[in-house]
């Protein structure tokens, strides 16, 4: 099972600001999408896990411009999941325009209940990621 997944997305018209270039808060629904498919690669269910209670919430987010992307650039993202904690999952992402890296990102998401309140992650996500404490 692999922690890392690589994705295709192409830049859509309306992900563009008046210049013409992927607007900066973009490349975070980037992220998401790129977390998200990895876990499903992974074999995960986000929407079984938040119906068990289990909610995955952002608590750090942070992203290095490199390159700007264009409209109908068709990018690569690569998302890896690089540490795995009883309460916390922690990414690192990069984005490829032609095998150049346009932006890189680390995030820590945490594992909350409905109320916020921090929980151990499910035993179905033990398994998960490279490197646990």
């Amino acid at each position: 099972m692999s922690a890392s997944h690589e994705m295709e997305i192409r830049v859509r018209y309306s992900e563009t600001d008046s210049m013409g270039f992927l607007h900066h808060g973009n490349y975070f629904d980037y992220f998401e999408m790129g977390r998200t498919e990895l876990f499903r690669a992974q074999g995960g269910n986000y929407r079984e896990m938040e119906e068990k209670g289990y909610l995955l919430v952002v608590s750090r987010i942070e992203c290095r411009y490199r390159r700007p992307a264009r409209y109908d650039d068709v990018l690569t993202l690569r998302t890896t999941l690089s540490k795995v904690t009883g309460a916390k999952l922690e990414h690192d992402y990069e984005l490829f325009l032609d095998g150049v890296s346009v932006a890189a990102a680390h995030s820590v998401i945490a594992c909350v209940d409905r109320e916020g309140n921090i929980q151990r992650m499910p035993a179905a996500m033990e398994h998960l990621g490279t490197e646990t404490e």
